[in-house]
């Protein structure tokens, strides 16, 4: 007898369904296509991997197994093997691949995916949309996203995967959030699954007073914002430099946080900034560092072809 084992991860070709500009620094990218119906997520800070064209390019160039009206494999799917073929592609055809976390998702009445959200940094935009050239490929590519546009992208069918990493232990009773712009599509997924009345305490970081959200949160939830307001960006694929560290730590180390017994921890963001936090909250606040979870989403200075190199 065999027993059939579910990938976790599969490719699917999206298309564009529509965009939204959510502040001068952040814009919504609808994406839909039949394949979605088989995208399975619990949500939280579900990371994805994304597939963009290079600008003319009508598709973004994988290889062939993987590629739009391509009958998949499992084995092509799963595999290691499309790594390489992808890195075997020349440089200026080969798809940009960027890694981004899952906004939110819709569904029909038979719990089908019809639709997910992506949010994008737009790094090197100005509000008026005008591209810089300085701006890396991934925010050329959401500036000028329309309807239509296709990608692909490689994310969950598992609705549960290792690629949620917001875990509260079950005696959580405060959870404590630190994010910037990249980490704040998470942080607002974060905050609505959390039960009502879950006592939270959020530090956010933007580079613009207009790309403050209202959140929404069953949660008991305290919601501090920082705003750099900076008139450049770094270019490339770098975010906007946060400075030497996150606005948020000299707030951090002032607040009086709610008396709690079995706080749980997420930062993410900058690389040199999570560090600092956690160094924080574990070495100064004396939280148990395995109630404490940290994603580095970029760092300062390197692209993520960069980031990926070193491992």
């Amino acid at each position: 007898m065999t027993t059939a084992v579910a990938a976790p991860f599969r490719f699917f070709a999206l298309q564009v369904a529509r965009t939204r500009r959510l502040g001068p620094s952040l814009v919504r990218v609808t994406f839909n296509g039949p394949e979605l119906r088989d995208f399975r997520s619990d949500g939280r800070d579900q990371s994805l991997s994304l597939f963009l064209p290079h600008p003319g390019q009508n598709e973004p160039a994988v290889p062939l197994e993987l590629g739009w009206g391509s009958p998949r494999s499992s084995e092509a799917e799963s595999g290691g093997g499309w790594w390489q073929g992808w890195r075997e592609l020349p440089d200026d055809v080969r798809a940009v691949m960027r890694s981004y976390t899952l906004r939110e998702l819709r569904a029909d009445a038979g719990g089908h995916t019809t639709e997910i959200d992506i949010d994008f940094v737009l790094h090197g935009v100005t509000g008026e949309g005008e591209v810089s050239a300085g701006a890396g490929p991934a925010s050329r590519w959401a500036a000028r996203a329309a309807a239509g546009d296709r990608v692909l992208l490689l994310g969950p069918a598992l609705p549960d995967n290792r690629a949620i990493r917001f875990r509260p232990p079950g005696d959580t009773d405060l959870v404590l959030l630190w994010a910037d712009e990249t980490a704040l599509p998470a942080a607002a997924a974060v905050l609505e699954t959390l039960p009502a009345g879950t006592r939270a305490r959020v530090w956010l970081e933007v580079p613009r007073s207009g790309d403050i959200q209202d959140l929404t949160t069953g949660a008991d939830a305290e919601i501090t914002w920082f705003v750099r307001d900076e008139a450049t960006d770094a270019g490339a694929d770098a975010a906007p430099d946060a400075g030497a560290g996150p606005m948020a730590l000299d707030s951090l180390r002032a607040a009086e946080l709610p008396c709690t017994e079995r706080p749980y921890v997420w930062i993410a963001g900058e690389a040199g900034c999570v560090k600092q936090l956690r160094r924080h909250f574990v070495g100064e606040r004396g939280i148990d560092r395995r109630r404490v979870t940290f994603v580095g989403y970029w760092r300062r200075g390197l692209t993520e072809e960069q980031l990926r190199e070193q491992g």
